[in-house]
């Protein structure tokens, strides 16, 4: 199908940014499946669980607790709670099509290794509106949108993929999409920071 790419904002969340770029990094994305779709709304990924694209876990999980270096200010962050980061509420970046945000449970300080490709103008999550949903925004899609709405109109149950999404982050390799997509040809997200 092609390829995303997305722009990490460092400058502006480095905990956050830094958090995803650690994680891309390492491997950790490799094999995971996107695990809630909801078209119109925006496409969920991150859950180590999600390896197993009919796990009932799929959605629940994070990274192991640990640290990793923030790129920004050369210091280190720290993972805790089940791999959770502290929120990181200080760019005014919206929830608009094409950007990249941090899912959380809905508590303070529960985000781990989930983030969401918005497909929709989801300004009623930005930390910075009413209401109690809050989810920073880290990153934007500047090639392959495209691909993320292909991937927001797939089968679902339940906001559930009925067909595995496999995406892989940070690697010079192809990945298969095992018929996510209306292709046959590979999908790959690259990290660009």
């Amino acid at each position: 199908m092609g390829e995303i790419q997305a722009e990490i904002y460092l400058d502006r969340v480095p905990i956050t940014a830094s958090n995803f770029i650690d994680l891309a990094q390492s491997g950790f994305y490799n094999g995971l499946h996107f695990h809630r779709v909801i078209p119109g709304f925006m496409n969920q990924f991150g859950c180590p669980h999600s390896k197993d694209p009919a796990s009932r876990r799929a959605g629940t999980g994070g990274p192991a607790d640990g640290q990793f270096k923030n790129l920004a200010t050369g210091g280190m962050e720290t993972r805790s709670n089940g791999g959770n980061i502290k929120d990181e509420l200080i760019s005014r970046d919206s929830n608009v099509p094409g950007t990249l945000s941090m899912a959380n449970t809905g508590s303070p300080n529960s985000g781990g290794s989930q983030f969401f490709m918005n497909v929709a103008n989801n300004s009623f999550l930005d930390h910075f509106s009413p209401g109690q949903s809050k989810h920073p925004v880290f990153g934007k899609i500047i090639s392959g949108y495209e691909i993320c709405e292909a991937i927001s109109k797939v089968p679902t149950r339940n906001d559930n993929p009925v067909t595995s999404c496999e995406d892989e982050l940070g690697h010079d390799q192809d990945v298969s999409d095992e018929g996510c997509l209306p292709s046959d040809k590979d999908c790959f997200f690259e990290v660009l920071h």
